[in-house]
């Protein structure tokens, strides 16, 4: 596990912003600060990974940007995913690809259903 990249290239997307090309530490803190907490991964499309706050919702942090049937609250992030569950550097594609697709700012009310934080609870029949 020697080859793993100290420093990473990835693609940001803050709120109301456009994503841009950002070099970060390959490591939780460099991770974490980028989302500004707990994260957690969305596997995406062409060995991608998107990394977001995990609470970002709960936090009432600035909704981003619609992914799938969801929305992301608060800065995320693409990084590439080197099928051993390491992150690494997106390639010149992949950011291109991912540029275009969040490249609109989106608008949100905040009244969304897809907004608001859902909690899942499993009940166990013993």
């Amino acid at each position: 596990m020697d080859n793993i990249e100290k420093t990473i290239r990835i693609l940001k997307i803050e709120p109301q912003n456009l994503p841009y090309e950002k070099e970060i530490a390959n490591d939780l803190e460099g991770i974490q600060g980028e989302v500004e907490g707990l994260f957690e991964c969305i596997y995406l499309d062409d060995n991608c990974i998107l990394v977001c706050n995990e609470e970002g919702k709960l936090n009432g942090m600035e909704l981003n940007r619609r992914v799938g049937n969801d929305i992301i609250a608060g800065p995320f992030f693409i990084v590439g995913d080197s099928q051993d569950g390491e992150f690494v550097s997106l390639s010149d594609e992949q950011i291109e690809r991912y540029t275009q697709e969040f490249g609109k700012i989106q608008e949100f009310t905040g009244e969304e259903p897809d907004a608001q934080p859902r909690m899942e609870f499993i009940g166990f029949d013993f």
